[in-house]
């Protein structure tokens, strides 16, 4: 068997071991050393951070210092244990007696926690103090936490906790209240870069500082991650490490080339651009890596544009540097913003799309498709600096031909003619003298009668009237009409059924000719005078002529407005209410 020592990992093997080893936590680490120096140690400790800030590292050197005592054994409680002395070589093997370590992502029930409960009473067995490291306590059950509140308020003299979780929230408020709170921060840049360049050097290996800036951004603040993939990049890379191969080994695009992509798109170069994309696939870069990079780019861009100083980027390139300040001079906020919620549109697309790099290609398509749009005041001025499309000649004046294909002119009033004598029966005369004149004072109009229809909901009868009928002459209980060549040939007899039905007396409905329009034809009249006169204007004409597609959908005159402001509005209060008045 070989005696050759086993390959540890960059993460374990470089895990600080005091507070002088930790980097980016320097607001904790004073804290703390002041608090061991004034003897002012907690009962209890909460760690709290993203993954791989030191959380539980730091929970280890804690129990180290509070344990120490020193290569001559009479140390107190320190922030700089020796690391030599037996309680600090055994907490950094994971095998001392009184530093029990726990992980509540697996033991999450109320039993574990009766565990605890029942040995804090016992003094340590060698050490000063018994510490309980309780990792991911978030996972732990309701009824655990609540069962560790009354040992946690108050523990004996010898006994401390440390906890340590990613997910702060999701741990009671109680069991916060009881607890030395420190909040980890993620790992400047710089910081970072600095540490994974004293661990390679420290590994004798060679890697360039693109590469280091690569592998920092990849981390996202986190220096496990960082570190292990700093431990992956050099297997990765024989020899000097460069920044190609990180990109190859992480999957991403070159950056240059993102920001080739960038600029391709916002010129409305669609072929260049999916040319561009389909050789960052063909070179490995996953569709959505590329547009998470172009997302990535839209943003830092954009806060380039409000604070220049962003742009000092320790993981940015000078070269990237220049063309992003240039960008963020050149493009529009608004061109920006349009762009950064199609990608994230387009990220949705193509996590959920069964082919990732069609998905892909077809946000291209669209984000340099809507690159050589107009801004909407750039529209403005466009269309009021563009002379209005003449008329065209005809006798309609350029005005369109109605759809459907009637030639019937809308709101015109024929001449009225008025019914022979002979069209109306001496019963009908008598009928009309014989109704009840009290009763039908409510109908002086004909749209009384209407009314009348559509509060009783006859949608069918409703909708033949006001389409099918002419009024000739109206009076209270007589009618005379003139029915369309479309009405219903018992229309007629059908109303005044229902009229005679609803009101109690017989009406006198007869047929006769001429009649003006029917309620639906003035009604349309009105509305396409209204969409005529729209359709006049200069600017709409400027607009049709510019988006020959373009239709007008609604319009809504200052009345209708002011009507719908007012039914927005909040209603008015008269008085102000108290809620303490009983009255």
């Amino acid at each position: 068997m070989s005696d050759q020592p086993q390959y540890q990992v960059l993460a374990r093997k470089y895990r600080p071991e005091t507070f002088a080893d930790m980097v980016g936590q320097d607001a904790m680490v004073r804290t703390l050393k002041n608090a061991f120096a004034a003897d002012r140690i907690a009962q209890a400790f909460i760690m709290t951070g993203i993954r791989g800030t030191g959380k539980t590292t730091t929970a280890r050197i804690i129990a180290k210092g509070m344990n120490c005592i020193g290569p001559d054994g009479t140390g107190g409680p320190t922030t700089e244990p020796c690391g030599k002395c037996e309680h600090c070589v055994a907490i950094m093997e994971g095998r001392h007696v009184d530093v029990m370590e726990m992980d509540a992502a697996s033991r999450t029930g109320v039993g574990d926690i009766r565990e605890i409960i029942d040995s804090v009473h016992y003094r340590a067995a060698s050490a000063r103090f018994k510490i309980y490291i309780i990792d991911e306590v978030h996972m732990l059950s309701k009824n655990a936490f609540n069962a560790l509140l009354k040992t946690l308020e108050e523990p004996p003299e010898h006994v401390k906790f440390i906890f340590a979780t990613t997910e702060i929230r999701q741990v009671p408020v109680t069991v916060l209240s009881r607890c030395q709170r420190f909040d980890l921060r993620r790992i400047e840049p710089e910081t970072q870069i600095a540490l994974l360049r004293k661990i390679a050097t420290a590994e004798g290996a060679e890697i360039t500082d693109e590469a280091l800036a690569l592998i920092t951004r990849a981390a996202e603040g986190s220096a496990r991650d960082a570190q292990s993939l700093l431990d992956q990049a050099i297997s990765h890379g024989a020899g000097e490490t460069t920044a190609d191969q990180v990109r190859a080994m992480l999957g991403l695009a070159d950056r240059g080339r993102v920001l080739d992509l960038f600029d391709m798109i916002l010129h409305g170069e669609a072929a260049a651009a999916l040319t561009e994309l389909s050789g960052q696939y063909a070179d490995g870069a996953d569709p959505m890596a590329v547009l998470r990079d172009l997302a990535e780019v839209c943003h830092w861009i954009s806060v380039i544009k409000i604070t220049p100083e962003a742009a000092e980027d320790p993981t940015i390139g000078p070269d990237e540097r220049t063309r992003g300040q240039t960008m963020a001079t050149n493009l529009p906020m608004r061109v920006l913003s349009r762009m950064w919620q199609m990608l994230l549109k387009a990220l949705e697309e193509v996590a959920i799309a069964p082919n990732a790099m069609m998905a892909a290609e077809m946000a291209v398509i669209r984000l340099t498709h809507v690159a050589d749009l107009p801004s909407p005041d750039e529209l403005v001025r466009k269309l009021q600096d563009a002379t209005p499309p003449a008329g065209g000649g005809g006798p309609s004046g350029g005005r369109p031909a109605p759809q459907g294909g009637s030639t019937q002119a809308i709101g015109s009033t024929p001449a009225p003619t008025h019914a022979s004598p002979g069209g109306h029966s001496a019963s009908g005369a008598q009928t009309a003298r014989a109704l009840d004149v009290d009763a039908l004072q409510h109908y002086a109009r004909f749209e009384d009668v209407v009314e009348l229809i559509r509060t009783h909901r006859d949608v069918k009868l409703l909708v033949e009237v006001e389409t099918g009928l002419r009024l000739v002459s109206y009076q209270p209980g007589r009618i005379e009409v003139n029915p369309t060549p479309d009405a219903a040939r018992d229309l007629v007899g059908r109303l005044g059924a229902r009229l005679q039905a609803w009101t109690g007396n017989r009406w006198a409905i007869s047929v006769a000719d001429g009649g003006g329009p029917t309620i639906a034809e003035t009604r349309d009249a009105a509305e396409n005078a209204i969409l005529q006169e729209a359709e006049d204007h200069p600017l709409v004409k400027a607009v049709i002529a510019a988006f020959p597609k373009a239709k007008i959908t609604e319009i809504r005159t200052e009345a209708e407005k002011a009507q719908h402001a007012l039914e927005d509005a909040l209603p008015e209060v008269d008085e102000e209410w108290d809620p303490f008045d009983e009255d």
